[in-house]
């Protein structure tokens, strides 16, 4: 089994459930916490094509988004999306997870994430 690429924040309880699930499937996972190395804008911009529009990429349940200015919530073109996204990466749905046949998923589900284990 190769390697799987997983971001998000090491103390998401999420996160710490879907590594722990991958790694008893007997997965290898290397995880990266973005608040503490935030992602580039290509690896956004990739995660924003998986997703269908960096919109979607948004947990608008968070409490990062709660807390923006409404101004802030609807930005008007994908870049802008991105910028915000970029700006604070706790938006971002979370975990991210990369495997190696290039799918990318969001959040944790058993079913979507062992559909790319190979």
């Amino acid at each position: 089994m190769s390697v799987i690429r997983q971001y998000g924040l090491k103390r998401c309880s999420t996160c710490v459930k879907a590594r722990k699930w991958l790694q008893e499937q007997g997965a290898t996972v290397e995880f990266t916490d973005y608040r503490d190395e935030p992602v580039s804008a290509a690896l956004l911009q990739a995660w924003a094509e998986a997703a269908g529009g960096a919109q979607n990429m948004i947990n608008r349940s968070s409490q990062t988004w709660r807390g923006l200015p409404e101004d802030r919530k609807s930005p008007a073109t994908e870049a802008q999306w991105l910028a915000l996204a970029g700006e604070f990466p706790t938006l971002v749905k979370r975990p991210v997870t990369m495997f190696a046949d290039g799918a990318i998923t969001f959040g944790f589900a058993e079913k979507t994430l062992a559909a790319h284990l190979s």
